[in-house]
């Protein structure tokens, strides 16, 4: 019999934000959930990228819930290994594996508007919920660009987020696609073992040391002895990046000094003038994500590595074609071109109020009031929504103060009494759109001359936060019901019982 199961609230992915939600519904008293997760085990992006060298760039007690510090951390930037079995000791600790169903990816999900809730179709079965939470995540589904011939490549191919750890390179000729924060790390960590490895980038990033080290276990008797001093270590981390922010978002100008330390950084490892023209941006260091390795340049400077300046454009056989007309014979294709991050495909999936998809809603660009809410999508709610990612510092932050608007959201809900729907209403996401919009004009994002997976297919940045954390989290401490349509049964004669006519409020970015 197929299976179907009710739940108050039905959390979507089992990443940092599923595992967030799922605590924060506990800690609110709700038990009646689920976390849906399309895979057979937790950890999100920090599953799914297993790649060598994979490590955060965000030090390791800042990249923590505030409500779960570590004093174990083994290194003040954490590897891959460690943060996932930080998210399995969270699920442990705090009671989440009944509420989890593996393997349980989602198909379809629809709003039922005369039973005021969400109907879900997954690979496991079917759930309905009142309440959906999508944690998807924007580093969820890996992309590949359409490069012709690469149909017919007779050698191995696999995007950073889908390594195959069965397949040797040693002694390979391979070929690197992409220059961001995976490509960077899995540069050096595969280059000493591979016979050549030919580097395709399309676009320089500006790379700064990374400042890792082994925590000592004098600090880590400390954090466990006096928890306060994880507390302190965890706030002066996050106060130094706060006060980082005016230069991103106010006065991109001031970024030149940290221009010149890169330079300087790259100098000490490049010697070759050629390469480093190659690898010198021609934009403001901050458009894109800044990143940190102490390895990359000293990797590329490495006789078995070769950098072709321009992207890929066609495969030829066994022969990669750059758009400058070089070439290299490669065995193996390792793609590090990100993610669907503005064309996520779960908004295929999601299907609202009036029939469309989130897909259809966001054609012209995301949109969500407060990063959470979406018009016509009733009790649906996404963490990690449009334009709340960060430039410079800890997404742990942003989902933290998204979970403070979920909690809130589910007492207004409790309050309203009765069955009822949030439905965000048109002009307040439009509101909130329109002062992030502006805000965002003069950011480094905006004006430094780049072409990012920040910005949509229209050049919209609809991915970063322009402001400060603590901006963020005053703006999603509580729900303004003046912001919403409160949405009733259907009344017989086709009326419904629904609190439609409150005015709307202003509303601050």
């Amino acid at each position: 019999m197929a299976q179907h199961e009710h739940v108050r609230v039905a959390v979507i992915g089992s990443g940092f934000g599923g595992l967030g939600a799922a605590v924060r519904l506990r800690r609110e008293g709700i038990t009646d959930f689920v976390v849906l997760e399309r895979a057979g085990s937790v950890g999100g992006t920090w599953r799914d990228n297993s790649y060598p060298g994979c490590a955060c760039d965000v030090p390791s007690h800042l990249y923590s819930f505030s409500f779960a510090p570590n004093p174990d951390w083994p290194r003040t930037f954490s590897g891959q290994e460690h943060i996932r079995a930080y998210l399995e000791h969270v699920t442990d600790v705090f009671g989440l594996r009944p509420h989890l169903r593996f393997d349980a990816e989602v198909k379809r999900m629809a709003w039922d508007a005369e039973a005021l809730r969400w109907e879900i179709e997954t690979a496991a079965g079917a759930f309905s919920a009142d309440v959906v939470v999508s944690a998807t995540g924007p580093l969820s589904d890996p992309k590949i660009p359409g490069i012709p011939g690469l149909d017919s490549f007779p050698g191995k191919v696999f995007h950073s987020a889908r390594w195959d750890h069965d397949y040797d390179l040693r002694g390979k000729r391979v070929a690197m696609v992409g220059t961001g924060a995976s490509a960077i790390q899995i540069v050096p960590a595969v280059q000493p073992e591979v016979d050549r490895l030919t580097l395709f980038q399309r676009t320089p990033p500006w790379v700064m040391p990374r400042a890792d080290r082994a925590i000592s276990a004098a600090e880590r008797r400390l954090h466990r002895a006096l928890p306060f001093t994880t507390q302190a270590r965890r706030g002066l981390l996050w106060g130094i990046r706060e006060l980082q922010v005016q230069a991103f978002t106010k006065r991109p100008d001031e970024l030149g000094l940290v221009e010149s330390l890169a330079k300087r950084n790259m100098a000490r490892a490049i010697k070759d003038p050629a390469l480093r023209a190659k690898l010198t941006p021609d934009y403001r260091i901050g458009c894109k994500r800044i990143l940190l390795s102490s390895t990359y340049y000293p990797a590329l400077a490495r006789p078995n590595v070769d950098v072709v300046a321009s992207g890929l454009s066609e495969i030829r056989g066994s022969t990669l074609v750059a758009a400058d007309g070089s070439s290299a014979e490669v065995d193996a294709i390792i793609f590090g071109t990100g993610f669907h991050v503005t064309d996520m495909p779960i908004a295929e999936r999601v299907v609202g109020a009036d029939g469309r998809s989130l897909a259809e809603t966001w054609k012209g660009g995301m949109e969500a009031l407060r990063g959470a809410s979406v018009a016509g999508f009733p009790n649906w709610m996404t963490i990690i929504g449009p334009n709340t990612g960060l430039g410079n510092s800890s997404m742990i932050l942003m989902i933290e103060s998204q979970l403070n608007y979920l909690a809130d959201y589910l007492r207004q809900l409790r309050v309203l009494g009765g069955r009822a729907a949030l439905d965000a209403r048109p002009g307040a996401v439009a509101a909130w759109n329109h002062k992030v919009q502006e805000r965002m004009k003069r950011t480094v994002w905006n004006t430094g001359g780049c072409t990012s997976w920040y910005l949509d297919a229209s050049g919209r940045n609809t991915t970063v936060w322009p402001g400060t954390t603590t901006e963020f989290r005053r703006a999603t401490q509580r729900v303004d019901l003046a912001e919403y349509d409160v949405i009733r049964p259907s009344l017989p004669g086709g009326s419904a019982d629904g609190d439609s006519d409150m005015a709307g409020a202003e509303v601050g970015a």
